[in-house]
């Protein structure tokens, strides 16, 4: 297993302490980036790095900060730490156990970009963590290392937190800058992006905690030795978020390109009782159930090699599947969540979650039959690429994807040729 990057608290006791952090290289990267290189510079480090969104979208880091203009004022950076989807909890322990890391890597990103005010948007739930963020950030105050005149470059920088309401579509990141903005969270229409007009109608850079955590490695250790890690297209390590049917969930840091198979099973101690992998969902709810066979475990996890399956790597929160599952039991947990989550803006999202959660109600309590899995199937079309966010998609992959390669459990639910406990058949 590689040295982690991220997740150095296993390692190192304490890291959470400025101290301790500063005593194992913690801001050296931050003073070598002002102190030594121009904006620029930075932006093409990380764009030479192949450092990719860590939130889902999978971007180029560095394309991403390049499309803020130089000739509209001021700039924004914004971190997102709405981690609101299920299966995902890497950002959580990220802010928890090596939060200076983060902000680290925060305080290059905004140097990158010559923003002079940063935000950490934190999903509601996170109040604690918000707290402790703001000790952290008056402590790097005290120190020196926020405020003015930063190394006597003339650089000036500000942190502020921002809790959010506990809504999974602040997650989104137009919707993410009308809840910071004080406005309902809701999308936004696009263009313009928020590259151009995001924050207060001005040039904002939003990032993923994870993405922000890579930054001081790569500054410090520098664009190629980043890329001896991972995969030509996908450089670097990643947080794997292992839950589901396993013996040991947790969060695992590794190399871009490391296969299902050793994730599972080296890594996860396997699947409980011995059992067989049916499905799984690599990018947390929001995901196509993959349906697994010896091929699947032996893919890489990068972000070109699950497209081959149809599927996306997303945030890498691999929920496993094992044989006693009941994909359209599933596929009815996930759509009670995103009609949940539903913001209301899109008609198709708004109407379709409601739709696609009736008709599984009507399954689940023994009222549906054959032509009704058809109908959910077209309902779920009704929804595709019509949204203006990504919600109504995430919505409409664990339906279309169940419907298509686990048809059987859907008949076995109608026709009640099985006893369930919690999605389990006996």
């Amino acid at each position: 297993m590689s040295v982690p990057m991220i997740l150095r608290h296993h390692d190192i006791p304490d890291l959470d302490q400025l101290a301790v952090y500063r005593e194992f290289g913690g801001f050296e990267a931050f003073r070598k980036v002002v102190a030594t290189l121009k904006p620029g510079d930075v932006i093409q480090q990380v764009k030479d790095s192949g450092l990719r969104g860590r939130g889902g979208a999978g971007f180029p880091t560095g394309m991403k900060w390049s499309f803020c203009p130089n000739d509209l004022w001021p700039h924004y950076v914004v971190a997102n730490a709405d981690e609101s989807e299920p299966g995902t909890f890497k950002d959580r322990e990220i802010l928890e156990s090596n939060p200076f890391q983060f902000l680290e890597g925060l305080m290059i990103a905004a140097y990158a970009v010559q923003a002079n005010v940063a935000y950490i948007y934190l999903r509601g739930e996170f109040w604690q963590i918000g707290l402790q963020l703001d000790k952290k950030i008056a402590e790097l105050e005290q120190a020196g290392l926020l405020g003015d005149n930063l190394l006597n470059s003339g650089y000036n920088l500000r942190l502020y937190t921002h809790m959010g309401a506990g809504a999974y579509i602040c997650g989104e990141e137009t919707a993410l800058l009308e809840s910071l903005e004080g406005f309902l969270g809701q999308p936004r229409l696009r263009p313009p992006f928020p590259a151009v007009a995001g924050l207060y109608a001005s040039p904002t850079v939003i990032n993923n905690v994870e993405t922000l955590a890579n930054l001081p490695p790569i500054l410090l250790n520098g664009p190629a030795w980043y890329r001896d890690f991972g995969t030509d297209k996908s450089p670097g390590m990643k947080i794997f978020c292992l839950s589901g049917c396993i013996n040991s969930p947790g969060n695992y840091e590794l190399p871009l390109g490391t296969t299902f198979r050793d994730l599972i099973y080296e890594y996860g101690g396997g699947i409980p009782e011995g059992r067989a992998v049916k499905g799984i969902m690599a990018a947390g709810a929001s995901s196509y159930v993959i349906p697994v066979d010896e091929q699947v475990l032996d893919t890489p996890m990068d972000y070109e090699s699950l497209v081959k399956l149809g599927a996306s790597l997303g945030s890498a929160s691999v929920i496993v599947l094992d044989e006693t599952v009941n994909m359209a039991w599933l596929a009815h947990k996930t759509t009670d969540f995103f009609k949940h989550e539903s913001c209301g803006k899109c008609t198709p999202c708004r109407e379709g979650t409601y739709w696609m959660a009736h008709i599984y109600k009507r399954i689940e309590t023994g009222k549906a039959n054959p032509e009704d899995i058809d109908l959910l199937n077209s309902v779920a079309r009704q929804i595709q690429n019509k949204c203006m966010c990504a919600l109504g998609e995430f919505a409409i992959q664990p339906v279309l994807s169940t419907i298509q390669t686990f048809r059987t459990d859907y008949l076995k639910r109608i026709e009640r040729r099985e006893t369930m406990v919690e999605g389990r058949e006996s």
